[in-house]
């Protein structure tokens, strides 16, 4: 097909859309049925019942942005919206009732095989060694389209911590992958992605903090289901290319969340399933960023990663090791060197907590930070 501008942008804006309008129906409902997100453990980060329920817009969006302009033009667009159904309805259950980690894996697996029984799956991958792809038996194939719809959809999962971080992650993931698709010629994931980050921006709004509603897990799974499902897309076209390779680096960061996540639980003899306050977020956070301006730099090395995804299909690879390292860099720096933001940061809540307190306190709290960070220069 050839593109025209209105193909290209139209999915993003009508499932951005439908998104926007829906979420405050999803806020209204979420009490009525039960899905709500009480604070009752150290490792949640907001103070208060929240609802939980967004993910019923974001899959609104995302279901009317492929109808309307995908369905019927690829033969697996129909695996995709019902595996994406799938998902969403297993995470809603698990928002309103609750969910044991291994029934929640399971359900995942089911809904992969669904996708797999349809036609949407890994058959071959690049063959690094030589010429042409290596092809794969019914069994490899399985296996590989199983973990890799299931392990994206638990990376993206896991990293739903923080107020619009997993939305704006997603977005950021599926603007990078359309770019790709579209400057190799590859219109109809291009056109899918654009719903995906559509439904994702729709629902930002809502999202980011100070949040006023969260997506719960029936969204931060379809976002996971959704990625994953449609970069397979790209199959037909370039094996690893897009199936594998450029979704991994778009979404490394919560990638490298997961596996530190089931390295660690496993050091501690703990199940992986187990929930911990140690994801990249949470240690962000400790560092003595808050919300918002955590939330943006995770964004911000997202963002490297997705221009690191863009020049690796160019075949620019010196440059995308440089930009992936300038990105390990600041992850490095941003979980390990805790010091100096934690106590200006801390300062500046001070002052903002009591703006009309006596001229003497606020002096006495500033002159309190100055000489702790004068310290702390000191001793660097």
């Amino acid at each position: 097909m050839t593109p025209t501008s209105f193909n290209l942008w139209a999915p993003l804006i009508v499932a951005g859309l439908v998104t926007a309008i829906i979420t405050p129906l999803a806020i209204f409902i979420a009490p009525k049925v039960g899905a709500m997100d009480v604070p009752k453990d150290k490792r949640r980060v907001h103070n208060k019942p929240m609802p939980r329920f967004g993910g019923i817009a974001i899959y609104a969006g995302l279901m009317v942005g492929l109808a309307l302009f995908v369905l019927g033009k690829n033969a697996h667009i129909p695996a995709v919206m019902v595996g994406c159904t799938l998902i969403y309805i297993l995470g809603a259950i698990d928002d309103i009732k609750g969910m044991k980690p291994i029934i929640k894996f399971g359900g995942q697996v089911v809904c992969a095989t669904v996708v797999f029984a349809m036609g949407l799956r890994i058959n071959f991958i690049t063959n690094w060694f030589g010429e042409g792809n290596m092809n794969f038996g019914i069994a490899v194939c399985y296996l590989a389209t199983v973990v890799w719809l299931a392990g994206i959809t638990n990376a993206v999962n896991l990293i739903d911590g923080l107020d619009g971080l997993a939305a704006g992650i997603s977005a950021i993931s599926a603007l990078s992958i359309a770019y790709v698709s579209y400057i190799h010629g590859w219109y109809i994931p291009t056109m899918a992605m654009m719903a995906l980050a559509g439904a994702c921006l729709g629902f930002l709004p809502f999202n980011f903090h100070p949040a006023k509603t969260f997506m719960g897990d029936s969204g931060s799974q379809l976002l996971g289901f959704a990625i994953a499902s449609l970069s397979i897309l790209g199959t037909v076209k370039s094996a690893t290319l897009v199936v594998v390779v450029i979704p991994a680096l778009v979404l490394g960061l919560p990638i490298l969340d997961t596996l530190m996540a089931i390295i660690r639980r496993t050091i501690r003899h703990q199940s992986i399933g187990t929930a911990d306050k140690e994801h990249l977020h949470h240690r962000i956070l400790r560092a003595g960023f808050g919300q918002r301006r955590a939330v943006l730099l995770m964004y911000s090395v997202s963002g490297i990663m997705g221009i690191v995804a863009i020049l690796y299909s160019r075949g620019l690879f010196i440059e995308c090791l440089g930009l992936a390292f300038v990105a390990l860099l600041i992850v490095g720096v941003l979980i390990t060197d805790t010091g100096t933001n934690k106590v200006s940061l801390k300062g500046y809540r001070i002052l903002k907590e009591a703006p009309d307190a006596p001229s003497a306190k606020a002096t006495r709290a500033t002159e309190k930070i100055e000489s702790k960070a004068v310290k702390i220069i000191d001793e660097e």
